[in-house]
């Protein structure tokens, strides 16, 4: 059983920019949320980013884990972070895709909270990918 996901916290230093205050590309996500993000799961493992039509795909340990798509970070859900990951928001991260979830920036400042559920989910997708 994994810790639960954080709760708002007030007077939070994450910097992570609001999608909504962008005047750029409004589609397309900056690349300061992928190395906030990045430094933020540095002790997750190998963690990596590539650029994919403006967005990111996210991968730990060359396993491909999740996106990040205006400025917004969707993990693959997986059995292994139910507990973990209870109460947060199922949705696409863009039109056609299937839900994932959806880690709300402020959940980003726990960082053991994010990097046990970066590498707990890498680890489950790895398990499965092997099954087949």
């Amino acid at each position: 059983m994994g810790k639960t996901p954080p709760s708002p916290k007030h007077g939070s230093t994450n910097s992570v920019p609001d999608p909504k205050k962008r005047s750029n590309n409004p589609m397309s996500t900056d690349p300061k949320t992928i190395e906030l993000l990045l430094d933020r799961l540095a002790d997750a493992g190998d963690v990596t980013a590539r650029k994919m039509f403006g967005e990111y795909g996210l991968y730990c340990d060359g396993v491909f884990i999740g996106v990040v798509c205006d400025d917004n970070f969707h993990i693959k859900p997986t059995k292994q972070t139910a507990d973990m990951t209870a109460g947060l928001e199922m949705a696409p991260a863009y039109d056609g895709a299937r839900p994932s979830l959806l880690i709300p920036p402020e959940s980003w400042d726990d960082s053991d909270w994010l990097v046990e559920l970066v590498r707990t989910t890498a680890l489950a997708l790895a398990r499965k990918s092997k099954k087949k």
